[in-house]
């Protein structure tokens, strides 16, 4: 069931998140996996280019992107029809 709810885009704890591509655009390096440690980490008060470095984010283009995402699903989600 839970596996269903994540597909369809719900998260069944009630929180929501928003995703990172699962591929980098550039350069099509499985990426997705990352997104959760790399904020996490983040967010302890690590340096990003130090964990960008440990998670293996060598490419410009995939280090851009994790610095560029933006979690907009706040906004989105004033605009979703029930």
């Amino acid at each position: 069931m839970i596996l269903k709810l994540e597909q369809e885009g719900k998260n069944p704890t009630g929180e929501q998140k928003m995703m990172i591509p699962i591929r980098c655009m550039s350069c099509g390096k499985p990426v997705a996996q990352l997104w959760e440690s790399f904020c996490k980490r983040v967010e302890d008060g690590e340096d990003r280019k130090k964990v960008m470095d440990d998670l293996g984010l060598e490419r410009y283009c995939c280090r851009a992107l994790f610095l560029a995402h933006v979690d907009l699903i706040d906004t989105v989600s004033k605009f979703k029809k029930f």
